[in-house]
């Protein structure tokens, strides 16, 4: 009898084996399928944020520019908006954020016309912990200068952003549609200015900036002074 029962139990060991295998397989899969599934979705939203995000092609005349275009760029030390209560670093601080994402431009100009150049440029905006309401706007500005020198025009323009209490962040593309940069002469070509885009920052933003925090009129225009004309955004 002794070896029998050893023989049994010998016998359900054996089969006992496969079995709890089996169940291993089993969770195994379940598992490798949850990762996939999780690694699907992360891509689609990843997807959808990119395609969000690109900026589409400036609605500007089928004409070809007599020259380069301005050079055109984000300051940045304007380039991020972050608001900290009493000034304090912490994430529990935050208030509004934001930042500018992306620009493009394109331009025209021809003999010794203008150059006009239109943009768009790409926000991304938060509301943290702090944020005392659902909806905020954020003012930001776009300056001509002679590159790397004066300042010739600079125009203010603001962007609201709502959120609700599933969205504290908002993706958002602006058009300005019309910059106009005068030129003295035919031989005066878009490589002697330079476009910028920052937002309106206080002095203590700009320092967070310029330290890489995150929680990430002259002799060309003939003395006329340049101006900036709007599509969406709306001068302030």
């Amino acid at each position: 009898m002794r070896r029998l029962l050893i023989a049994t139990l010998g016998f359900g060991l054996l089969v006992a084996v496969p079995t709890l295998n089996a169940h291993a397989q089993g969770r195994s899969q379940q598992e490798d399928d949850d990762r996939r599934k999780q690694q699907d979705e992360a891509d689609k939203k990843k997807k959808q944020k990119e395609k969000e995000w690109t900026l589409g092609e400036a609605p500007l005349p089928k004409i070809n520019a007599a020259g380069p275009c301005p050079f055109v760029r984000v300051l940045y030390d304007a380039a991020r908006y972050v608001e900290l209560k009493a000034s304090k670093e912490a994430v529990e601080a935050v208030g509004y954020t934001g930042e500018i994402e992306g620009v493009r431009a394109s331009c025209t100009y021809k003999g010794d016309e203008p150059i006009r150049l239109r943009m768009q440029v790409g926000f991304g905006l938060g509301r943290g912990p702090q944020a005392t309401g659902w909806s905020n706007d954020y003012r930001y500005w776009v300056a001509v200068t002679l590159r790397n020198r004066t300042v010739l025009a600079k125009q203010y323009f603001d962007v609201k952003a709502d959120f609700n209490a599933d969205t504290d962040r908002v993706l958002k593309v602006e058009n300005i549609d019309d910059i106009v940069i005068p030129r003295a002469t035919a031989t005066v070509n878009g490589s002697n200015f330079e476009v910028l885009v920052g937002f309106d920052v206080s002095p203590e933003m700009a320092a967070f900036n310029r330290d890489g925090k995150r929680f990430r009129m002259n002799a060309f225009d003939g003395g006329k002074k340049p101006s900036v004309a709007t599509g969406d955004s709306q001068p302030k």
